[in-house]
């Protein structure tokens, strides 16, 4: 094993040491194309760039073409060409808790959201926390999202109410991809804080209703920030046979060419948006944001009253290969997932290694847009944007998450996994991501002090967790 640095780091200074506090926030400074940000930037001709941040629905670090997939993503593969792949993005094992986080800037831990919200609960992102599209609401900019919400079931508790002027999509977690009902039939399709009634597949709607506020909606003299959150390729998976054919000699197994179809069909719409920026004259001053909201899933076997039985099961889902695990877990194939940053004219093509952080966006978008964030706004993540644009470092970044089951510490290269619902009872593993990136081998009882410092570290932050009882959905 190598002779890491960190072995020799004091365990009063790695204590000492706060999310926030290892990389810094840069709070209410403005934006310089191509340079970074610090306080004492200004805008380039009062411009604010554009936001456009889209997120694909449980799809693994496998599964997009420049990852080597049999999946073919001639949109995505583009962007990572031409944009900065990051390489080591890290997002929550699910789908409420990366949404939450990525909104917020915070861990979702803090707002006791360990999974995904389901059924019947009444679970909901808390109204008066900071997220990005209130904060940059109070900054002039129009806010709109179009797909999936699942930050709270209701529309009480819908994306309205977080500080989106324009919403449409559904509030669940999951929909029946033409009939736009949640797997136990609840109504969740909505426009604007109402129900509606829609026909075709969600995908399709998503996408041209993303479109339409680009090219016909919005207010065209005001900045924008829009996010497009794709329900697929997320089961439960139908796609018409001109998504399927493709693969029908490529790929054996029915269900790994369904998910491929609906892969292939996202790849397309994310196209059709690129296409309308262009259209609209915006590509140069609009930040494009590509991310998945967890690593894939294994398989699906639903219970019969799952959407009565219709749909699934499907054997073969996502492809998190060289990772290890699935969707729901804390290993890295359920945390670290395809990403992309595009901003053609702005920053040039790269891959980058720095550990980066969903929670991250919140206070680098505030950076780039000049949006004031309060000092008391305690976040977790931090303005990573001098390492997107410029190449430079995010230092050794410190990335905690945590499940029902599960909770783990990244610091630098180590990475500790506690096997228990608590801080107090479990048992640990210690992997080195430098050498081991595919945790396979355990040095936990080689490094009893490693394993001690960053279990006294994970109950310091744990501290400062919202736990409560909820049920397994």
């Amino acid at each position: 094993m190598k002779n890491n640095k960190w072995n020799k780091i004091s365990r009063k200074e790695f204590l000492g040491r706060s999310a926030a506090g290892i990389g810094g926030i840069l709070v209410g400074s403005m934006w310089l194309p191509g340079v970074g940000c610090d306080s004492s930037s200004s805008h380039e001709n009062n411009s604010k760039p554009n936001i456009l941040i889209m997120v694909a629905d449980d799809a693994g670090w496998r599964d997009v073409g420049y990852h080597g997939s049999e999946i073919k993503t001639p949109a995505l593969d583009k962007l990572s060409n031409e944009g900065v792949q990051l390489n080591q993005f890290y997002v929550c094992p699910t789908c409420s808790p990366t949404r939450a986080s990525l909104l917020t800037g915070k861990y979702p831990s803090r707002f006791g959201i360990l999974g995904p919200i389901g059924g019947k609960s009444t679970q909901a992102l808390p109204t008066n926390v900071i997220n990005i599209a209130s904060l940059l609401k109070n900054n002039g900019y129009q806010t709109a999202l179009t797909g999936k919400w699942h930050l709270g079931l209701s529309l009480d508790s819908g994306p309205n109410n977080y500080g989106f002027d324009y919403t449409y999509g559904y509030l669940h977690g999951q929909i029946d991809q033409y009939k736009h009902v949640y797997k136990y039939g609840d109504r969740t399709w909505h426009r604007n804080g109402r129900f509606v009634d829609e026909e075709g597949h969600a995908t399709d709607l998503i996408t041209n209703e993303a479109i339409k506020y680009l090219t016909k909606i919005r207010e065209k003299s005001k900045p924008f920030f829009l996010e497009v959150t794709f329900s697929v390729p997320h089961f439960p998976l139908q796609e018409e046979d001109k998504w399927v054919e493709p693969y029908k000699e490529t790929i054996e197994n029915d269900s790994r060419r369904i998910f491929a179809a609906s892969v292939a069909h996202m790849d397309n719409s994310i196209q059709k948006i690129l296409d309308a920026l262009k259209n609209e004259k915006l590509q140069e001053n609009t930040l494009v944001i590509f991310v998945s909201d967890n690593g894939g899933q294994q398989n699906w076997f639903p219970a019969p009253k799952e959407y009565n039985g219709e749909h699934g099961p499907n054997d073969v889902l996502g492809d998190n290969r060289p990772l290890r695990d699935w969707k729901s877990s804390l290993y890295e194939g359920g945390i670290r997932v395809p990403s992309i940053v595009y901003w053609p004219g702005k920053i040039e093509h790269k891959i980058s290694n720095e550990v980066i952080s969903v929670a991250d966006l919140l206070p680098t978008i505030a950076a780039l847009t000049g949006s004031q964030i309060g000092n008391d706004a305690e976040l977790d993540g931090k303005n990573v944007w001098p390492a997107i644009a410029n190449g430079g470092s995010t230092g050794k970044r410190e990335v905690y998450g945590r499940t029902k089951q599960q909770i783990a510490l990244r610091y630098g290269d180590w990475k500790l996994v506690h096997n228990g619902k608590t801080p107090d009872k479990g048992s640990q593993e210690l992997y080195d991501l430098n050498t081991d990136p595919n945790e396979k081998n355990d040095v936990a009882e080689n490094h009893p002090e490693i394993v001690k410092t960053m279990m006294e570290r994970i109950k310091i932050i744990a501290s400062d967790d919202f736990i409560v009882d909820t049920p397994d959905i």
